[in-house]
């Protein structure tokens, strides 16, 4: 097997023909095209680099034990075995991208499969489900989903045909013409992002830019700050404006649509990377259109986003709590951290005159991380809307100082 391997993921027992189609396909054009076969019930004769036996091995459940199991504990098995070979080929330099096919559950062990994978190599899936929602899939990896029109029944037909090989096109294009995931030539900085903190985003990116940083935004919503943690885990990233830190709301009380795929507000603390921590967002949940509010939220102050998302302006009980695990998330950090408090309010909303404005409501978190914060944790107000330049400003020197404390 050579670097040139687009690996190929598939149930060969329901899907052979389809498998044979895309091998012959892919090593046409002088790629390695390893079938990694993830069937759990019917035998077949396709001669493949790593049979359903090996994945399950290596997924830790002997094949002839699988059966025991629970379906779903079936899928993460091979799942799980898939990903195992995948990260070895990848640790030996070996794979170039993964193409995978299959209906809801060739789906979900191939999406189990593609997550163990770094962010940067390319991941296709064709999939019957691929219309619906792909986000328990896709979770915050960049797994591209193809929805295969037709089933992927009875080997490639005049439908299929054309789909399976522009998936396999797409991949092998990818792997071909694609950057790879690697460091430039300045230092990183990663900033949390929203539309209610657009303007300090912005500000605050405009700044480090000209200060000589490369500066990557995180949309705070669930997949994209989970990414974040994920790449700063890669070290790609030298510091944190954690301005929208609205998916701990998610985090702790499970109920926004944006709650967050792994913890946050953790990764850079373990590395021991610079933290600026703002509270933007955390002055309300986020639902879906109107009628998708829980009837426990109903009569608390709204603002109606668009017809897609609505946004609930959180207590200040809740804010105490949210306000205790921010602090201890801060706590634990091993590197610098300063939290600042915009003190006229979150968000755009959350400023005066808006509908969430509740400045009640906001002390209790400021009150929570007084009472909790470690005395190596910088706490810092601002008389300023977190929108305001003077919060950018602020923000950005204060990330300044604290790069510099890990220089002396």
């Amino acid at each position: 097997m050579t670097a040139k391997s687009i690996a190929i993921i598939v149930t060969v027992d329901t899907k052979e023909l389809e498998a044979r189609y895309l091998h012959e396909f892919i090593s046409s054009r002088g790629w390695d095209a390893p079938v990694i076969d993830v069937s759990t019930r019917h035998p077949h004769t396709f001669q493949v680099a790593f049979s359903r036996e090996e994945v399950s091995r290596s997924g830790g459940v002997e094949f002839g034990d699988l059966a025991a199991l629970r379906r779903d504990a079936i899928m993460q098995t091979m799942g799980g075995g898939a990903g195992n070979i995948l990260k070895q080929l990848y640790a030996r330099g070996q794979l170039a991208g993964v193409l995978a096919i299959g209906g809801n559950q060739g789906t979900a062990i191939a999406a189990i499969a593609m997550r163990t994978l770094p962010i940067g190599v390319p991941k296709l899936i064709v999939s019957t489900v691929a219309s619906g929602n792909v986000r328990p899939y896709v979770e915050y990896k960049d797994i591209a989903m193809l929805f295969s029109v037709s089933d992927i029944l009875g080997g490639p037909n005049t439908v299929s045909r054309t789909i399976l090989s522009n998936a396999a096109g797409a991949v092998m294009g990818m792997a071909l013409n694609g950057e790879p995931l690697k460091a430039g030539g300045k230092p990183v900085i990663s900033v949390t992002a929203f539309g209610n903190t657009d303007a300090a985003v912005t500000a605050s990116r405009k700044l480090l830019v000209e200060q000589g940083y490369e500066v990557i935004a995180f949309h705070a919503s669930g997949a994209s700050g989970s990414a974040m943690e994920d790449i700063i885990e890669q070290g790609l990233i030298q510091g944190v404006l954690d301005l929208t830190t609205h998916e701990l709301v998610g985090e702790i009380f499970g109920q926004d649509i944006y709650t967050p795929l792994r913890p946050r507000l953790e990764t850079a603390g373990k590395l021991g990377i610079p933290q600026v921590i703002a509270p933007g967002g955390l002055d309300y949940f986020c639902f879906g259109p109107a009628e998708s509010i829980p009837d426990a939220f109903r009569k608390r102050k709204t603002h109606y986003h668009n017809p897609y998302n609505t946004n609930v302006r959180t207590t200040k009980e809740e804010l105490l709590k949210i306000g205790e695990v921010l602090a201890e998330k801060a706590n634990a950090a091993k590197g610098p951290v300063a939290i600042l408090i915009p003190l006229l309010g979150w968000s755009e909303n959350g400023r005066y005159g808006g509908p969430l404005y509740d400045p009640e409501a906001d002390s209790a978190l400021v009150e929570a991380l007084e009472d909790h914060l470690g005395p190596g944790i910088r706490l810092i107000k601002v008389e300023a809307n977190i929108n305001d330049p003077i919060f950018a400003q602020t923000a950005v020197r204060v990330f300044q100082e604290l790069n510099k404390s890990m220089i002396l």
